[in-house]
């Protein structure tokens, strides 16, 4: 597992720049996150349902870590709202919802995954620590 630990820093695309925070965008581009993320790579391994309803289990790799989830790459087509189960190298697994389709390129998609439940098991899953946002 490769790791390089420079925070990541991603400008706005030109079609979001002229989009601007508002009180019931939730989770909108502008929103404080809840936690850094870190621009680091980590394999793990990946199992749920696919859109087909086809059970999978496979290796995938996971990006932008954060406490609270990962971006993850791999050639399924899933839904935005599912639960997948994530392993690490470790063997720890942990659920995590779909929430949301980053891109799709080549047959390999990104979905941006949130750890289910926040306790121990998941604040110590990437193996490292994260810089608080405050």
């Amino acid at each position: 597992m490769s790791m390089d630990l420079k925070p990541l820093q991603r400008p706005l695309k030109p079609a979001q720049a002229h989009l601007k925070p508002t009180a019931s965008a939730g989770r909108s581009l502008m929103a404080k996150r809840r936690s850094g993320r870190m621009s680091l790579h980590a394999s793990i391994g990946l199992s749920g349902e696919d859109r087909l309803r086809v059970s999978f289990t496979m290796p995938a790799k996971a990006t932008n870590l954060n406490s609270h989830g990962a971006a993850v790459h791999l050639s399924r087509d899933l839904v935005v709202g599912s639960v997948v189960l994530v392993r690490n190298k470790r063997g720890t697994e942990v659920s995590a919802r779909v929430v949301a389709v980053l891109t799709a390129t080549r047959g390999v998609s990104t979905y941006g995954i949130e750890f289910v439940v926040q306790d121990d098991k998941v604040r110590n899953f990437w193996g490292i620590s994260f810089p608080s946002n405050a």
